[in-house]
């Protein structure tokens, strides 16, 4: 076909969409104020002040502030000014805005939104009236009134919302403010209300992170906190671009239950693709996937490190509740000698009552069960001595060790001892069971998972196989007769309770 003319279409975007789609973007409104933090660090503010009240929010900076056509920059949607000068003149800081669209969104949560700045010998300030701009159909030119430049006053912007049409709590703004700027920059303060933001300070086991890509690093830190300061409402490892906190992710780590509050952190990646409301990642791009696949190594070291830590605080859990059984039944067995399968046990009173693992009950625990002294201890070891020259040497079972984290505590029973070794034997394997000396009691039984939930719970089921297997070697031939000399143990050794 013959081309009879050429001609140009105006492209023009009705300014509603602006405000609407600013509004979607943007599902928090302290979100606003986070793009106008991140813009006074873009233009090299050393101090951000944020003040927050029922009538207005005021964001003011510090920074290089603007000129004439710094202005007509700033207010261009999609602008690659910062992408084309990626680093701040005066102290090189990556730039983190992109888009430019946030000082639109905020008339979404303010109907008037007013900026003031100052570069040098130049000062003006914009206003954008919602009603008035909306009314003006498509035209796209706001009114920039120039100023008489105040030298005392120094460079900055500051940005004053007003008519607010959604709350701004101090509280929230801290939160997000303290998520999503960078705080830890050098020569960088934020406050809020006249009260500094300082970043948050985690307590537990750090894992530092460095690894490369063809784009470029990726590096951190991930802080496994302790049980105590588990956090359930503030899930997931921060995820930072430039600095700022993009989102947090839990990296399929939902699946670990309670042990997933613990993990914190912050991850820096500063090459991943982001939407243009800076609240997610453009997934499916080849940074991005290269970037899970490092995250993939770093969940499996997070796994590797809770499973140890849980494996400590299962074994120390383990120890007290056999400590505490075999204090138990030393003190039964005392009171009840005759149920004793080596002889009467000497008996008194602890020198630390109540200390974990006190008495002469477990060999390499406590300082010991004092015995009774009726009189002097010289005159005693000379008549120890004389009744018996060549004293019996006590014999100590052979306890074997299935996994290295076996527990095993020794009892003295009169002249011989009775060792308790509590080790893994597979779910299928029996609940307890004796070789010479030696009671094995299995943790993998399904009964021991489910008494262990409990430590009152584990320490009278530890205590019940303890006392079965002495009462059998007490007596082999009548099983009836061994449970009967059984609960009797059990009932003087939680007699009190």
């Amino acid at each position: 076909m013959e081309i009879k003319e050429k001609k140009k279409l105006e492209v023009t975007v009705d300014k509603r969409h602006i405000v609407s789609i600013g509004e979607r973007l943007y599902a928090e409104s302290v979100e606003l104020l986070r793009e106008l933090v991140n813009n006074a660090y873009d233009a090299d503010a050393t101090e951000v002040r944020v003040e927050v009240s029922p009538a207005e929010v005021t964001v003011s900076d510090n920074g290089a502030g603007m000129d004439f056509a710094g202005l007509k920059q700033y207010f261009i949607i999609g602008s690659d000014e910062k992408v084309i000068h990626s680093r701040s003149p005066r102290f090189g800081r990556v730039r983190i805005g992109q888009f430019g669209i946030g000082k639109f969104a905020s008339l979404a949560a303010a109907s008037r939104f007013e900026l003031l700045t100052r570069h040098k010998d130049f000062a003006a300030r914009v206003v954008f009236d919602k009603k008035a701009w909306e009314e003006a159909k498509d035209e796209w030119h706001l009114p920039c009134e120039i100023l008489n430049s105040d030298p005392q006053r120094g460079d900055g912007t500051a940005v004053i919302l007003s008519e607010l049409s959604k709350a701004f709590l101090v509280e929230d703004v801290e939160r997000k403010l303290m998520e999503t700027v960078p705080l830890k920059a050098p020569d960088f303060a934020v406050y809020v209300n006249g009260r500094r933001l300082y970043p948050r300070s985690l307590v537990g086991r750090r894992i530092p992170l460095l690894e490369g890509t063809k784009y470029g690093p990726v590096n951190g830190e991930i802080v496994i906190t302790p049980k105590s300061a588990a956090d359930f409402k503030d899930l997931g490892i921060e995820v930072k671009v430039r600095g700022a906190t993009v989102k947090k992710d839990l990296f399929g780590m939902e699946t670990w239950g309670k042990a997933v509050a613990r993990v914190k952190g912050e991850i820096n990646a500063d090459f991943l693709p982001i939407t243009s409301d800076r609240s997610s990642f453009i997934v499916d791009s080849d940074e991005y996937q290269e970037f899970l696949k490092i995250m993939e190594k770093v969940v499996g070291v997070i796994g590797k490190a809770l499973g140890k830590e849980a494996d400590r605080s299962e074994q120390r859990k383990v120890s007290r509740a056999i400590n505490e059984a075999l204090q138990r039944i030393y003190k039964a067995l005392a009171r009840n000698p005759e149920l004793s399968p080596f002889g009467p046990i000497d008996y008194g009173d602890p020198e630390e009552p109540g200390e974990a693992g006190s008495g002469a009950v477990i060999a390499g625990q406590g300082k010991g069960l004092k015995e009774p002294e009726v009189q002097p201890r010289e005159a005693w070891a000379k008549k120890e001595a004389a009744a018996s020259p060549k004293r019996k040497k006590r014999r100590h079972p052979l306890v074997k060790r299935v996994t290295p984290n076996a527990i095993v505590r020794r009892m003295r029973m009169g002249t011989e001892s009775v060792s308790v070794c509590l080790d893994f034997f597979g779910p299928l394997g029996p609940e307890c069971f004796s070789e010479g000396n030696v009671v094995y009691v299995n943790r993998d039984h399904p009964l021991f998972q489910r008494e262990s939930r409990k430590a009152t719970a584990q320490t009278m089921y530890i205590a019940r196989l303890v006392t079965q297997e002495i009462s059998l070697m007490k007596e082999t031939r009548s099983p009836r007769l061994a449970f009967s000399r059984q609960s009797q143990l059990l009932k003087d050794a939680f007699a009190e309770e």
